[in-house]
Order: C-alpha cells, then sequence, then structure tokens
C-alpha cells in the first residue's frame, strides 16, 4: 500500500555517503492569477551517491518538470536545489551549463546524436566542451564505447547503427565526462522490449561500479529495475521511497 510521505530506514552505510540531489521545498509554477499552473509544491528529497532512483508519475504529475530542474535545465520558482552539496537554485545560465557539462550525465528517449558525426565524435562533444586535449578525449571516447560494448562501433555513424546501438552510444557520451550523476528521461521509449532490457542491464551495471542514476519513466517495468522509485501525483510526491516489489 502507498502512504504518504513513508520514509524508509537508511543504513549507517548509505547515511556515509555525500548527496548527490537535494531539493527543499521547491515549487514551479507557470503562468500568474487565473492561468497559474503549480507544476511542482513543495517537492523536498535526498539522493545519495551510488543510488539508482526512478522518477515515476503519469503525464502531467510533474516528473518532467522535477527532471528539468534537477538536470539544471529549469529553475525553480522558489525552493533550493544542491546538486552535489553546491547550491545551484540561482546560478547564472553560463554557470549552470558548465555544471551540467562536468557534473550530470544526460541521456534522451530520442539519444540526441549529431548524424554527420561518428559514434566516437559524438561521444567526444561533451570533452570538447570542457576542454579536454584532443588525444585525451579520444582515448577516453575508446574507453567509454568499449565500456558500453560499443568499441567495434567507433567509426559508424548513427545512421549505420540501430535503436540500441545508438541509445549505448548516448550512454558511453554522457558517462566520459565522469559525471556525478546519470540522468536519464524516458531512456527505454523507442526501444522494443529485448533492447530494453539490454539498456536496463547496462544501467545495473554502471551502478554497480559506483555511478548515481536517475531514471525519469512512465514504466512500471522500466522503473522496477531501479532500487528505489519516487512517485508523483498532481506536482507533489506521493512517495518517496517506494521500492520495486511495491509497485
Amino acid at each position: 500500500m502507498i502512504t504518504t510521505n513513508a520514509i524508509a530506514p537508511i543504513s549507517s552505510t548509505a547515511e556515509s555517503r555525500r548527496e548527490i540531489v537535494r531539493l527543499n521545498n521547491v515549487c514551479k509554477y507557470y503562468g500568474q492569477n487565473d492561468t497559474l499552473v503549480r507544476a511542482l509544491e513543495d517537492v523536498s528529497f535526498v539522493i545519495k551517491e551510488r543510488e539508482y532512483c526512478a522518477i515515476m508519475g503519469a503525464s502531467g504529475s510533474g516528473k518532467s518538470t522535477c527532471m528539468n530542474i534537477i538536470g539544471c535545465l529549469d529553475s525553480s520558482t522558489s525552493g533550493q536545489y544542491f546538486l552535489d552539496e553546491q547550491d545551484v537554485s540561482h546560478m547564472e545560465e553560463r554557470d549552470l551549463a558548465k555544471v551540467r557539462n562536468l557534473k550530470i550525465g544526460f541521456i534522451f528517449q530520442q539519444y540526441h546524436l549529431l548524424p554527420q558525426l561518428s559514434a566516437m565524435e559524438n561521444v567526444m562533444l561533451p570533452m570538447a566542451y570542457a576542454n579536454v586535449p584532443n588525444r585525451e578525449q579520444k582515448e577516453r571516447a575508446v574507453a567509454a564505447l568499449e565500456r558500453v560494448a560499443m568499441g567495434h562501433r567507433l567509426n559508424n555513424r548513427p545512421n549505420q547503427m540501430s535503436g540500441g546501438q545508438q541509445q549505448r552510444v548516448a550512454i558511453a557520451r554522457a558517462i566520459v565526462n565522469n559525471p556525478v550523476m546519470l540522468l536519464a528521461d524516458e531512456p527505454t521509449g523507442a526501444l522494443d522490449s529485448h533492447t530494453t532490457q539490454e539498456v536496463m542491464e547496462l544501467f545495473g551495471e554502471l551502478n554497480a561500479s559506483g555511478i548515481t542514476v536517475v531514471m525519469v519513466t512512465h514504466e512500471a517495468d522500466v522503473a522496477r529495475n531501479s532500487q528505489r522509485i519516487i512517485l508523483f501525483r498532481d506536482g507533489q510526491i506521493l512517495n518517496d521511497h517506494l521500492s520495486p516489489e511495491d509497485l
């Protein structure tokens, strides 16, 4: 049974981990007066390093708005957001862009690979923005692609790869800067069930290696691959410590 504001016990090991995400009473409003939309209302939760969390809810529940704030793609109307124990709530866009590139690895439903670039060149892009020397870019890109079993596709362009292979390249791009968090937005939405399971297994492997994973999804079967589920409804958190078995 789902209970509001349920708090699960945290082991002493988990308590010693640093906080990657902390939202304190975050609100996000659009419009005003008669057109006011309360997309998020007093949202608070914490995600610690090495956690694997799914943010789940129906369309219009607030999960996508929350993801945009966690990803430093949007700012809250009120409240505070700490990313890796740094208050990013009121940062200028220029500073937020640096934070996004260095701290967060994004994975999207539609991959967002540049069609004119090879797999290796796509993975090198975040490092180019971070001013990493070119030789190091290539070495790290190859290592990241090998990590997701795409070392044999270094020179292939997106149109020469399947959807699952493109998503693996996108995951390699997301991890190449060693971010503190992987943020995945409906990462299996364009994949068949077999490929979905392969990508979920890869996420599990990355999390087991120490990477914090936050995944936004509306699919219960996908959310069950995580360790903890944060459930949204009508712009508020219905439960922030659901286990996969609770779905």
